[in-house]
């Protein structure tokens, strides 16, 4: 009996969380495409793992077997994967790095080149992810480390160090009202449509909502998007505003949006990550070490 490790990785979280709706927060995906996937495995197990209630997903017998037994499995798979793919890439001197946007802004030409000094013949292989996965693929160790906006989901299962800080501003079309002044108030942004994220990405979404600093405030959702372009796009055509980095005024100019700087916000924080696992590879130990050389001084 053959099963895709992605239905099992989607029981196992399922099983973990006890809701659908925490579950597919923790693996970005929707509801239906997360019942979906339970179904199917249920279909190839022909077996129900799971009673449904209001109050949540319980385990079946069966269901409890699986869930004791999956999670051995995964790690070896992922293991296997991660040795396999690290491999690959040793052969090829390539260090695979994911991120997002902007990654580490200005620094990182410069980590890149400090690598390339510190380890000559190697490559770094820059894999930009879409807001969707906001482990830029360091989640499914598809990259061996990641510049990240710090936190995001699932943040505890990796190792972690702060390379710089920098200040919320707002994305607002040219047109905007607000576009003519040179600050603006966060709280003058509150009645404002937003364009965000989508929904499954949790935390990383309502991070850059700014939903805690709302003082209570509902957000208006105007447009979701999970590429830069699209953002832009929703953006300039008047769906909503944004908060965004400094930096993306610098990274992300377009003619129809204008970027100011916002009062009333906390900064936002970007990171190297990488896998517990990585810890012993030299390679990976020499990249977090060039990010570190090149970290703003109040980095943590």
């Amino acid at each position: 009996m053959d099963i895709d490790t992605r239905l099992l990785r989607t029981f196992v979280t399922v099983a973990e969380e006890g809701t659908l709706t925490r579950a597919a927060q923790r693996l970005f995906v929707s509801q239906p495409a997360l019942t979906k996937q339970i179904k199917q495995l249920e279909t190839v197990l022909r077996t129900t793992l799971f009673e449904r209630s209001r109050e949540g997903m319980t385990l079946t017998a069966p269901g409890r077997e699986l869930a004791r037994e999956a999670p051995a499995v995964l790690a070896a798979w992922d293991r296997a994967l991660r040795q396999t793919k690290s491999t690959a890439d040793r052969a090829r001197r390539v260090l695979r790095v994911g991120f997002l946007a902007s990654a580490a802004n200005e620094a990182t030409p410069a980590i890149i080149a400090d690598l390339g000094r510190r380890r000559p013949g190697w490559r770094v292989e820059m894999r930009q992810a879409s807001w969707s996965d906001p482990t830029a693929g360091l989640a499914q160790a598809e990259v061996d480390a990641a510049l990240l906006r710090l936190p995001f989901p699932g943040q505890d299962a990796f190792r972690t160090r702060e390379l710089l800080t920098e200040p919320r501003w707002v994305a607002l079309p040219a047109a905007h009202p607000l576009a003519g002044r040179e600050r603006i108030a966060f709280a003058d942004l509150w009645d404002e449509p937003f364009v965000a994220a989508p929904a499954a990405t949790g935390v990383w979404r309502e991070l850059w909502l700014a939903s805690d600093e709302r003082a209570g405030r509902p957000v208006r959702i105007g447009a979701v998007t999970d590429q830069p372009d699209d953002w832009l796009s929703a953006i300039a055509n008047g769906y909503g505003v944004a908060l965004a980095p400094a930096s993306a005024a610098r990274f992300y100019a377009r003619p129809g949006v204008v970027y100011r700087p916002v009062d009333g916000v906390s900064p936002t924080r970007v990171g190297v990550a990488w896998s517990p696992a990585a810890d012993a590879d030299p390679v990976v130990r020499d990249f977090v070490r060039c990010c570190l050389a090149h970290r703003e001084p109040s980095g943590a």
